[in-house]
């Protein structure tokens, strides 16, 4: 079965694929960047914005909203959930639902080589540094350093990994 036969899949023709990228069924992809050698795991979402780097994992079940980039080589588990709104409403001050232009996107960046486990929840406007570790079923509210192991709600700094980790 090639990559176009694998069934309940959505990606839209504005999605921009790298070479030998896997993604598997129940998917939905639109407006997004994903690089090489990337694997897209089952009942994942991606919306348009969102950039994943070059051999990439992210474990089924997460969703990575406008303004998520994945710098290469990181790892998001299963479940992990990144948001991109500090002050998120329904509605405008006059009550009528929101649209894109009453509320600010704002970004969240993984550097390369992290790694988010699973159930994780990443508020938006942060960054996790190089290589840095988020336990399961952390909520990060603040940067995470680089080589960091964090873990907890809020997330906190566990210990540091040597730079060749």
């Amino acid at each position: 079965m090639s990559a176009n036969e694998i069934p309940y899949r959505l990606i839209a023709d504005n999605v921009k694929l790298g070479k030998n990228v896997k993604i598997f069924a129940f998917t939905n992809l639109y407006g997004c960047e994903i690089g090489d050698d990337t694997k897209i795991g089952t009942f994942v979402e991606i919306q348009k914005g969102a950039r994943v780097g070059n051999r990439c994992k992210v474990s089924s079940h997460s969703f990575l909203c406008e303004g998520v980039i994945l710098e290469d080589e990181v790892f998001i588990g299963h479940g992990v959930m990144f948001t991109n709104d500090r002050t998120p409403r329904a509605t405008a001050a006059d009550g009528k639902l929101q649209t894109e232009a009453d509320w600010k996107c704002e970004s969240t960046v993984i550097k390369k080589g992290a790694s988010i486990g699973s159930g994780v929840t990443l508020l938006c406007g942060i960054t996790v540094g190089e290589r840095a570790i988020v336990g399961a079923g952390s909520v990060v509210t603040k940067d995470v350093p680089k080589n960091a192991v964090v873990a907890g709600n809020p997330a906190k700094v566990l210990r540091y990994l040597p730079d060749n980790s």
